[in-house]
Formats: C-alpha cells, sequence, structure tokens
C-alpha cells in the first residue's frame, strides 16, 4: 500500500503540473530589427530561454512562478521586466538601446585593469570564484543540424542532461552527458556520405587505399553507412567534444594547452571597445584579435591547426565574470588556408557563441551555438578534362559543401546534492544515434529553442523527404 500511495502521488502530480506559456518577438526600438540572442528568464529561478534569429521566443513557465517577475534582457539595451502573469502574448517587445560612457569608467577606476589584455587576465583568473564550485546539473534542449547551401541534411532535437563537478575538477573525467529524449530525428545523408564511408574504412579495416570510387551507393547497406556517419560525426561534433574540448574555453582553462590558459597571450590579443549595459550592469565589450602564434585544437585524425581567432568577449565590470563569448577561427596558415578553400570553400572554420546566465552568484551555460564546416566529399576531378552533366550537378558547390550547427538551450539548474545522486544513479548516453521512443506528453512541457522562420521550412522539407532514418 505504501509503495502504490506513491505512484498515486507521482501520477497525481504529473498529471497536475501546468504551464503558463508566453510566446513574443523581441525588437530594437530605433531600427526595429529583431533581438537575436535576448534572455528571457523569470527572476531567482532557473527557467528561461533566449530568442532565435528572428527575434522570437517560446516558453513554458511552472504556474508557481506565476507571481513573479519575467525579465527580458540583451547586451545594450534597457531591460523589460513585467510579472509572469501580466505578460501580453500579442504586443511585440521593444528594447532601448543603453550605453555607460567609456570615458567616465575609466577615469573612477583608477585602480583597476585599464587594457583589454589586462582585463581578459583578471577575469581568468577570477573564473574560481565566478562559475561553478561544485556538482551541479544542467537540463537543457539540443538541436543539431547539417545542412549544405540550399537544404538540410540532417536535423536531431534532442533533450539532454549535463552534469559537471565544477571548475576546479577536470572536465575529460568529471563531466557527463545523457541524452534522455529525442524530439525529431531525420536523415537525408545516404546519398552524399560515400566519402565518409571510406574514411571509415580505411580507419576501421585493412584496406588504407580504400577510397570513394571503390564503391557505390548499392553496394553498401544502411547500416554500414550508419555506422560510418556515426563515427565521422562523433569525431568533430560529438557532445563529448563540444563539452570537454578546447572550445570550451572558460570551463577548460586549467586544461593542459588550453586556449584560455598558461599561453593565452600568444594566442590571441584583447583590446577594450567600449563599456555597455546588461540588466542595469555595466560590461566590458572586449574585441579579439590574432596573436603571435597560430591556434590548433588538436583533433585526432585530422589537421585542425594553424587558425588566428577573432571575435568579442563580453565581461562584467563588478566581478570580472563572463557574460558572452563570441569567437571565431579562420585558417591563417598557408596550409590550413589551401585546405579549408578545397574542402570547405570557407576560411571560417569554427564558430562559436557561449552565453551565461548568473544563478546565486555563479555563471551557468545558458545557450551555446557552435558552427563548423564538414568534410563530406572531396570533389570530383576528371583526367580527361571532361565532366558530365550528372557529375557537374552533384559536385555543384551549391550541394557539396556541408557546415554543422549545434545549438544548445539550458532551462534550469538542479543543486540539490539528492537529486544529483538520484541522476547520477540511471544509464547514461551522450550518443544523439541512440533509439527512444517519442514521449509526447514529455515534450509537452520542455523548454525547447524556437526555430527561425527559414529553419522552420527547411525542417518541413526535410520532414517530407527523410528517408535513412526516422523516429
Amino acid at each position: 500500500m505504501k509503495h502504490l500511495s506513491t505512484i498515486s502521488i507521482i501520477f497525481i502530480s504529473f498529471f497536475g503540473f501546468s504551464q503558463i506559456q508566453l510566446k513574443n518577438k523581441i525588437v530594437d526600438f530605433t531600427t526595429m530589427t529583431p533581438i537575436e540572442s535576448a534572455s528571457i528568464y523569470v527572476k531567482q529561478t532557473t527557467t528561461g530561454t533566449v530568442s532565435n534569429a528572428d527575434g522570437k521566443f517560446v516558453l513554458q513557465v511552472p504556474e508557481d512562478y506565476a507571481n513573479d517577475t519575467l525579465v527580458i534582457s540583451s547586451i545594450g539595451y534597457k531591460s523589460y521586466k513585467i510579472p509572469v502573469n501580466e505578460f501580453d502574448n500579442s504586443f511585440e517587445i521593444f528594447l532601448e538601446e543603453d550605453v555607460a560612457s567609456l570615458d567616465e569608467i575609466v577615469l573612477i577606476a583608477e585602480t583597476r585593469p585599464k587594457t583589454g589584455n589586462d582585463i581578459v587576465l583578471k577575469a581568468i583568473e577570477e573564473l574560481s570564484e565566478t562559475l561553478p564550485d561544485s556538482a551541479y546539473i544542467q537540463k537543457g534542449f539540443l538541436r543539431h543540424k547539417e545542412r549544405n547551401k540550399l537544404e538540410f541534411k540532417w536535423l536531431i532535437e534532442s533533450a539532454i542532461t549535463v552534469y559537471d563537478s565544477g571548475y576546479g575538477s577536470s572536465s575529460d573525467e568529471f563531466l557527463k552527458i545523457n541524452v534522455e529524449q529525442n524530439r525529431k530525428s531525420y536523415d537525408l545523408r545516404d546519398v552524399d556520405s560515400l566519402f565518409s564511408y571510406a574514411s571509415y574504412k580505411k580507419q576501421t579495416s585493412n584496406r588504407p587505399t580504400f577510397n570513394k570510387n571503390d564503391v557505390k551507393r548499392s553496394q553498401v547497406t544502411t547500416n554500414e553507412l550508419v555506422d560510418a556517419i556515426r563515427w565521422n560525426d562523433e569525431r568533430f561534433n560529438g557532445l563529448d567534444n563540444l563539452f570537454k574540448g578546447k572550445l570550451n574555453l572558460v570551463r577548460n582553462t586549467g586544461d593542459t594547452k588550453a586556449l584560455f590558459g598558461e599561453n593565452v597571450l600568444g594566442k590571441h590579443l584583447f583590446s577594450l571597445d567600449t563599456i555597455l549595459v546588461d540588466n542595469e550592469r555595466k560590461i566590458y565589450k572586449i574585441k579579439i584579435s590574432k596573436g603571435k602564434d597560430y591556434v590548433g585544437l588538436n583533433t585526432d585524425g585530422i589537421f585542425n591547426e594553424g587558425y588566428e581567432a577573432s571575435g568579442w568577449l563580453y565581461i562584467y565590470y563588478d566581478n570580472y565574470a563572463f557574460k558572452k563569448i563570441e569567437y571565431e577561427l579562420k585558417a591563417a596558415s598557408p596550409a590550413q588556408r589551401t585546405r579549408s578553400k578545397r574542402l570547405f570553400d570557407t576560411e571560417v572554420n569554427h564558430k562559436l557563441v557561449i552565453t551565461y546566465r548568473e544563478y546565486q552568484d555563479r555563471m551557468y551555460p545558458n545557450y551555446i551555438y557552435y558552427e563548423t564546416p564538414k568534410l563530406v566529399n572531396t570533389g570530383f576531378k576528371s583526367s580527361a578534362g571532361k565532366v558530365s552533366k550528372e557529375e557537374e550537378d552533384f559536385y555543384n558547390k551549391q550541394q557539396r559543401y556541408y557546415y554543422t550547427v549545434q545549438e544548445i538551450l539550458f532551462s534550469e539548474i538542479i543543486l540539490d546534492g539528492e537529486t544529483i545522486a538520484t541522476e547520477l544513479n540511471q544509464e547514461w548516453d551522450a550518443d544523439i544515434f541512440s533509439p527512444k521512443p517519442y514521449d509526447s506528453g514529455f515534450w509537452k512541457n520542455y523548454n525547447i529553442l524556437l526555430e527561425s522562420e527559414e529553419d522552420e521550412q527547411l525542417i518541413k522539407d526535410l520532414s517530407k523527404r527523410a528517408s535513412l532514418f526516422q523516429r
């Protein structure tokens, strides 16, 4: 009877759980343009989201927070605040520009670091005070998409859980990722992935000279192709790489050869651009420029070196906490420039955006955007100098060059030790390929990242044509 009572309580709690849906668009008051990546959250809670490329967002708020304050903020703008139960979905939200005076700040702050380099070094020094110092779990939404210049080729949307024991520990040993549920999974890459299959065979068989011309699509089973695609994806775009690799710039500063580690000024230069305002707090805007040394990622099996960095850092003026990172790696060495142009038709190999949200005086990841070109095929070379119409169409630049985008929105932070221990006792699996039954009840109340209008149309087109595997 005791067990039955517990089950009954859980059953009632689950079906009695209700949400308030907030859905709207955020616009610049002066230019009337949409504001991307604005933060939308309920004050003093971990519930929140960000706006998409069209400035639009959707947020599921538990009814318990109906009387709490909703905050909408973006760097360089005055914040918008309103009680959750007074929010109006029918009128767009306009944010006004808010800029601090750089001269005024510098005159007051005589004892503070003056240069961009010194501010960044101070911010790195303060990471043990500004990043989480104890174990936590975050619940998030992953959208992983792959496309060429014309269409989507692959889309997976998943609910993920990330466990981290804190900044002072090694992410390689003490960070775990679990893919809990899949919302969508469509794949059209079966006709484009013979190059991946050939690379896979080279690495996993005794045929080091195996190449794409040795096989036809009709000779490869779907299971073999899925294995090859999985192998190729995990080398470059696996969730482990994103969280445990060098591009998790501030979390992994203590790792060997970290990009923001001991030699940060060898690979980067930082200059103070201006001081802005974010949610009534002053924030440094710092430009990232190339240093004297090339940046490299030391990726197994590929030449991922010879880059120069650019972008922006946004660091709070009062406590030197990182609020936002915009980071690009562009091919710079002669060897990398040649490789990038030939294989990817672009020199920008890595594009990263990470935003952080403060909760209980610590900065937690809020949103991650990572874009990188994808090696799918190497193009067609005719020794006779003649190319058939079919070959010309297949290797057209619009079709040939791929890129992958991973977006992660974190909407919940868990600090309770008992809850964390319970979660860790379950089976964890970071494989986004793992088949999972679709649970409509789960997704009804789960916070997702709203698609842009362009993506929404491309996703509709992909869902009609996907054939490799669909759940």
